[in-house]
């Protein structure tokens, strides 16, 4: 006596979500290792080092400076005339109201400090300039 399925012209009405689901985490894999790809500065720096500890994640304001003067507030690319504005915006509307510069090592240093004054009139509370370790693991733990 064998084991009796069922009439065999049922209909299905069930749906396989299992391919979904594997298609759906593939995708997720590949944009977790694809979206640090997409982080690249507006204006490519080349920073001094320094022996350095690593920085807390928050909210940052980054203000990149160049060597032949060009000058970026996040991602977005600005003239000194329209700097004053853009960074007086962005530290009143952040939280944390950190900054960060990001100044190539042959940068002018009036423009540096013209950045800091700024920053610090605008209210931000704390400043870092980003630096690349000397021995890239000879960075200081907290």
């Amino acid at each position: 006596m064998g084991m009796q399925a069922g009439n065999q012209d049922d209909i299905v009405t069930g749906i396989n979500v299992t391919p979904l689901v594997d298609v759906g985490l593939v995708l997720v894999i590949i944009f977790m290792v694809t979206a640090p790809l997409f982080e690249q500065p507006t204006l490519q720096v080349t920073l001094p080092k320094a022996n350095t500890k690593e920085g807390e994640e928050k909210e940052n304001i980054t203000v990149t400076l160049t060597s032949d003067g060009k000058m970026a507030v996040n991602e977005t690319e600005v003239t000194p005339q329209t700097l004053d504005s853009t960074l007086k915006k962005k530290i009143q509307s952040s939280e944390s109201k950190h900054v960060i510069l990001r100044a190539d090592k042959e940068s002018l240093h009036g423009d540096l400090l013209m950045v800091m004054r700024l920053a610090k009139e605008y209210g931000a509370k704390s400043m870092a300039i980003a630096t690349e370790p000397k021995n890239p693991g000879a960075a200081l733990k907290p």
